[in-house]
Order: structure tokens, then sequence, then C-alpha cells
């Protein structure tokens, strides 16, 4: 692993309610210094971002009913229709938790399913945030059938904002059940260099965190 490397594993985030708009800028210019992956920024910045990073190797990657999922999918279309059209290219959403763990599967995919198809029209990417530490391990490997069937283009542990974020063991869990086409990204806690790099060999794609500095500074 070498610092270049490393940086393409990151999404570099910022999600924080009270950030302001210069510290937004800043993560943008350190992603272009850096060139991690992604920026992932709060919607309303979608547009600041875009017109920082276009044309940089740096994709704009914003967050879809966060941070709770539990809200109609009309509106998770319209905020990842109305992301797209201002420039970003990934969309993170949160999945309706309270209807897996209801196990009102059909209702879960098809709220991943809608989206997936408006992303891929638009040449955008779907991740799907399932929050694992308030699910246990069953639902785990269901979600995991979900979103393969479903169509998107990653699963993601966490959104950082609830009781856990990523761990080894899910990473291993959802490498074993999720479909071929389905990219992992781990997120939640990222702050260690080791801690970042096991979970990579456990078969994270990518790396949702706000220390990618401190990470590839490490190396």
């Amino acid at each position: 692993m070498n610092k270049l490397k490393l940086a393409k594993y990151i999404d570099h985030t910022l999600l924080k309610p009270n950030a302001t708009k210069e510290q937004f800028i800043a993560l943008c210019n350190e992603a272009f210094e850096n060139h991690f992956a992604s920026v992932c920024v709060l919607p309303h910045y979608v547009g600041l971002a875009n017109d920082i990073l276009r044309g940089s190797d740096v994709k704009v990657c914003t967050v879809v009913g966060f941070p709770l999922g539990v809200t109609f999918n009309s509106a998770k279309m319209a905020e990842t229709g109305q992301a797209i059209s201002y420039g970003a290219t990934e969309i993170d959403m949160v999945i309706n938790i309270s209807e897996l763990i209801n196990g009102n599967h059909n209702v879960v995919f098809d709220d991943i399913k809608l989206l997936a198809d408006l992303c891929h029209a638009n040449d955008s990417i779907l991740k799907v945030i399932v929050e694992t530490c308030l699910l246990n391990e069953q639902q785990k490997i269901d979600i995991c059938k979900i979103v393969t069937d479903a169509g998107a283009d990653f699963i993601k542990t966490s959104t950082g904002f609830s009781t856990g974020g990523a761990t080894i063991a899910d990473i291993q869990l959802f490498k074993k059940f999720v479909g071929e086409n389905v990219k992992i990204k781990a997120s939640g806690g990222i702050r260690e260099l080791p801690f970042c790099l096991d979970l990579i060999n456990a078969g994270a794609n990518r790396i949702g965190t706000s220390s990618g500095i401190s990470l590839v500074g490490e190396l």
C-alpha cells in the first residue's frame, strides 16, 4: 500500500450539520490535492463541491434519506434527482431500517431499486447504507441479498450517526453474502491506519472517513 493507492479508497467525508462553507471548501481542496476517490458532502453543498472539483479525478458524493432512512421513497427520489442535477455522481442512501427489522423486505427492495435505476440512468452509482450496528446477523445477511437483487453498486456499513461503525466482522460477512457485482464501503469510526488497512484486507473497496488526511499522512 502506498499513499496514492490508499487515497483512491477514501471518500473524504464531512457530514456534520454545523459544518461551514469554508470547511467544505477546505475538504474539496484536500481531496483535490490528495486525489481521494470522492468527497462526501451534505446535499446543500453538492453544487459547491462540483464547482471546485469539476475536471478533477475526485467524484462528488452526497447522502440521501440521511441519517435515519425512514422517509418516503418520493423524498429519496427527489433528493437523488436534485443531487445528480447539481453534479453528484455517487449517492449514499440509507435504507428503511425499520422495515428491514419488521421483515418487510419488499419495501426495502423497492426503496433501493428505485434509486439504483435513477442513478444508473444518469451515469451515477448508488451506495446503500444499512446501519449494521442496528441489525442482527440474519438481518445483515438478508440485506446483502436485497442490495444485490436491487442492483445497487455498493453496500455500506454505517452513517456514522448511530451507535456503532464499521467492523472487520461485518466486512467479512458482506464479502461472503453480497453478489459479485456489489462492492463494499466501510464507514464509521475509521480513524487509525492499521484498522483502515485491516478493513481493506477484509474486502472493503471504499473507506468513508473524515480522517483521510491523517490516514494517508501516516504512509
